[in-house]
């Protein structure tokens, strides 16, 4: 577990071990955690891997009972896409439709009278209420019962529910306890687990300040090689974490913060990797932003800055200065208060003789910060976690990566980690009978995908076969396998179809006539258990013909993506780009072709309101580039998810990172499947 948010803030809880941010170290402002005009108690978020949340809410509800614990509630609001839809839906649109109006507004089919009517009272529907919903973390623990308070209700979660959110819970003085968890904490705890198993290392990831010293966990950064790592595996951050050099602890709790929102469309995050290249020339607005803000470079990049800057600059005390922080993040609906504050900041900029065009440049700035940017204590619990990521992917990449598809990933699909693994040299294999469980496992550098990433395959029938074999050993034929396992044909077929019967007989054709004949569509045999194995009279078949391009599709089908191979391979054309990602860096300016496996894509929206895309690929070795498609490009060669790409484009860097500026792009044709030739 790990603490974030202002609790770690406080020196007592990283002398208790709660928290790994050293808040002396950071100079983090006790004021963030505690401070004398605080109206409502302070956060103190834990957060737990997500597998033991179940166990969190057993512990509370069952210690504090009697209607006295519940989920917090919450109000969900109309906002962007939802709007389209349910409009859509009043309006009779048909989902294709619908979908086409949320993902290509400028297509011209939405050009109609209908569409023109919902876009017409799409702005006044914008924050109104839609339904009512379960807070995402938060239990209320009351000393009275709740139904003093409100009334309570059970929705599919099964435990009650309060029917107000955290602003009536917080107007009438309770204290909310977030209950949070998070896949990245799994991934540490079960990759310890499989290092144990698989090597027979016991590895600690506590105490994490050694990892910020060691040179290889360093490059491993540097090199934005931080695929399943929590927080800084997605493309922006990769390219973020790249244009910075980023390579030790400081710069990435920065980096963590200058991600977010309010930095970035402020355009102070280009600010920050400039005057991080060229520390020399910054330029600072007033001497307090040196003497406060020079390890950001006079950006403003923390909420605990906007505090610093509030108190230094405009002579508020540091109680008042989180005031104003927490009101601008959007936690205080008391507007009144904040133009009190607004007042007082200005009045003594104005007897300090400060020029009014600097002072509002600078509130602007807290503004635009203060509501979309991490604390300081955040941001420096999220680099603690990535750096714990980094040592195990660093020291241990095959066991992190079955870590991370034990814990259902992260990012982006298991495609992307199964294809991590393999550039690791990890040899990946799909479901065997024989050998996997229902998690994915590993065996020295094999990996067994394991029966849960089988789409259509029940989990109760994987569990049967596991705990047969764990009783009564391997499986040696098809017969014997549907007579100790009871399987029925449809489930049977799932496996054969997938290789996962491969240790047990050859030819998937060949299997299936068996299988039929083995079972009925309609008979679903009893398991039992043989004294003596009888051996059954295999049908005599023709030779029958097999192609691996079946292999891939059935693959494709039942498990989401090739695992015997690539999607490469099943392209029509040899022809796999000029450079590839590796040599992207050594052609900018050149216009070049790329062929890319579609990984991700990024929706933005320019100061035009024209959409404009952000693309991530993998190239034939594995590795991947990014593209940038503006609205000309994206409108005459929109990219229509996942496939392989043929695309032309011209290299060009911003800060040492590559991309390609798309010019066209189009999917390549794939072999056709021989299963329906």
């Amino acid at each position: 577990m790990s603490a974030v948010v202002s609790g770690a803030n406080s020196a007592v809880a990283y002398c208790l071990g709660i928290t790994d941010v050293d808040p002396i170290a950071l100079k983090l402002p006790f004021e963030r955690f505690l401070n004398p005009k605080r109206k409502s108690p302070p956060d103190f978020d834990v957060d737990f891997s997500w597998k033991e949340r179940g166990d969190m809410y057993d512990y509370i509800f069952n210690r504090y009972q009697d209607g006295r614990t519940a989920l917090m509630g919450a109000m969900s609001t109309f906002r962007s896409r939802s709007i389209l839809r349910e409009l859509g839906k009043v309006y009779g649109l048909p989902k294709g439709e619908i979908d086409r109006l949320v993902h290509q507004p400028e297509h011209m089919l939405n050009k109609n009278e209908v569409t023109n009517t919902i876009l017409s009272v799409y702005n006044r529907m914008a924050d109104f209420p839609n339904q009512r919903t379960i807070h995402a973390s938060g239990v209320l623990i009351s000393e009275q019962p709740l139904v003093n308070y409100c009334a309570l209700d059970y929705p599919p979660k099964g435990l009650p529910t309060m029917q107000f959110d955290m602003y009536v819970a917080e107007d009438i003085g309770f204290e909310k306890f977030d209950i949070l968890s998070q896949r990245g904490i799994g991934h540490i705890k079960d990759c310890r687990e499989i290092v144990k198993i698989n090597q027979g290392i016991t590895i600690d990831t506590r105490e994490p300040k050694r990892f910020f010293e060691d040179p290889k966990i360093a490059e491993q950064l540097r090199s934005a090689n931080t695929i399943g790592c929590f927080y800084i595996e997605s493309p922006a951050m990769r390219q973020l974490i790249t244009k910075l050099k980023c390579d030790d602890y400081l710069t990435l709790v920065a980096a963590s913060s200058i991600i977010r929102p309010g930095v970035a469309s402020s355009g102070m995050m280009g600010a920050f990797i400039q005057r991080h290249h060229n520390p020399s020339q910054v330029v600072y607005p007033h001497p307090v932003f040196k003497e406060q803000l020079e390890e950001t470079y006079g950006v403003m990049v923390y909420q605990e800055d906007v505090m610093k800057i509030g108190n230094a600059y405009g002579g508020l005390d540091m109680a008042d200065a989180d005031v104003l922080r927490r009101m601008m993040s959007g936690k205080y609906r008391n507007k009144d208060h904040l133009i009190k504050i607004e007042d007082k900041f200005f009045d003594h900029c104005k007897k300090q003789g400060y020029p009014e065009q600097t002072s509002r440049e600078i509130w602007r700035q807290m503004e635009s910060f203060a509501g979309y940017s991490f604390n300081k204590a955040h941001s420096a619990s999220f680099a603690v976690e990535s750096y714990q990521s980094l040592y195990l992917k660093t020291y241990f990449p095959l066991e992190f990566m079955v870590s991370v598809l034990n814990n259902y990933g992260g990012f982006y699909n298991r495609k992307v980690y199964v294809n991590e693994a393999r550039v690791a040299g990890a040899n990946i294999c799909l479901p065997c009978v024989n050998r996997s469980e229902y998690l994915t496992i590993i065996q020295g550098r094999d990996i067994y995908l394991g029966f849960d990433g089988m789409q259509h395959f029940e989990s109760k029938q994987a569990e049967s076969i596991i705990n047969e074999r764990l009783h009564n050993g391997p499986y040696t034929s098809l017969p014997q396998f549907v007579k100790r396992t009871g399987i029925g044909l449809e489930q049977l077929i799932l496996l054969i179809r997938v290789g996962a019967l491969r240790s047990v007989g050859s030819g998937k054709k060949e299997m299936l006539w068996e299988a039929h004949l083995l079972l009925s569509k309609h008979a679903k045999t009893n398991p039992t258990a043989e004294l003596f194995e009888v051996n059954s009279r295999k049908p005599v078949l023709p030779a029958l013909e097999s192609h691996i391009h079946e292999d891939y599709y059935d693959e494709m089908e039942l498990i989401g993506f090739c695992v015997s191979g690539t999607l490469f391979d099943l392209a029509r054309s040899d022809f796999r780009g000029d450079v590839q990602a590796r040599e992207l860096i050594n052609h900018v300016g050149q216009t070049v072709r790329m062929v890319g496996d579609f990984v991700a894509e990024k929706f933005v929206k320019t100061k035009r309101r024209e959409l404009m895309k952000f693309g991530t690929f993998l190239d034939s070795e594995g590795k991947f580039f990014d593209t940038v498609h503006f609205p000309p490009s994206l409108v005459q060669y929109p990219l229509l998810g996942a496939g392989i790409y043929l695309i032309e484009g011209k290299v060009v860097q911003e800060f040492g990172c590559p991309s390609l500026e798309v010019i066209r792009c189009a999917k390549m044709p794939l072999q056709p499947d021989p299963r329906s030739v």
